[in-house]
């Protein structure tokens, strides 16, 4: 079971925690954690685009003009797609994007690229996620305090309205439930930080 050192929001180290080795302690598997970031990317497209074919614009019923004898090109249809407003050829049209992933496979893909962070000393545990006020400059100075340049994920355990707020004129910062915790928001994001509460609950949820 892999203990890692616990902060405050000061960045001070105010003691140790011991986690799962099932959830941060599992071998990386890199097809797992790609099936779930393209299942996630994928159901995220809407997939409404669609356009006319020949076959479905309106009117182009008669032929323009005789095929012969004009000096001009044959033509058969005014809808044809070299016309102006006529159909597109080999149109788009609305289909679902979804990909389904099973449970155990998502299970597996979260669990490696949490273990995987871990290792590269990407996740940081602290004691909470709380501040006095839901201000911007209090989450600014947290930022500083641990010296994160980069995008960064906060896991919580609770939805803590000032915390949110605080968070929200920040655009490295973002913030999740821990029960909604998934592979694509942990590997998007170059720094983790689960909250002490956060991982147990993480540990309920998937532990064995």
């Amino acid at each position: 079971m892999p203990s890692v050192k616990l902060y405050n929001m000061k960045a001070s180290e105010v003691g140790n925690l011991e986690l799962s080795d099932a959830l941060f302690g599992a071998e990386y598997n890199e097809s797992a954690i790609h099936q779930a970031v393209v299942a996630r990317l994928a159901n995220e497209r809407q997939g409404t685009k669609s356009t006319l074919t020949r076959s479905e614009v309106r009117g182009g019923g008669a032929k323009p003009w005789r095929q012969k004898g004009t000096g001009r090109a044959r033509q058969g249809s005014i809808r044809s797609p070299q016309w102006v407003k006529g159909g597109v050829v080999f149109a788009p049209k609305s289909r679902d994007f979804s990909k389904k992933l099973n449970a155990k496979a998502k299970q597996v893909a979260l669990f490696s690229a949490l273990s995987q962070k871990v290792r590269d000393n990407e996740v940081i545990f602290i004691d909470e996620i709380k501040v006095s006020a839901p201000k911007t400059k209090e989450m600014a100075a947290f930022l500083k305090a641990f010296k994160f340049d980069k995008t960064v994920l906060l896991v919580m355990d609770n939805s803590d309205e000032a915390v949110l707020r605080a968070c929200a004129n920040i655009p490295e910062i973002s913030t999740i439930p821990a029960s909604a915790i998934n592979t694509y928001d942990v590997v998007k994001n170059a720094k983790i930080v689960i909250s002490k509460q956060a991982a147990q609950q993480i540990e309920e949820v998937y532990g064995e």
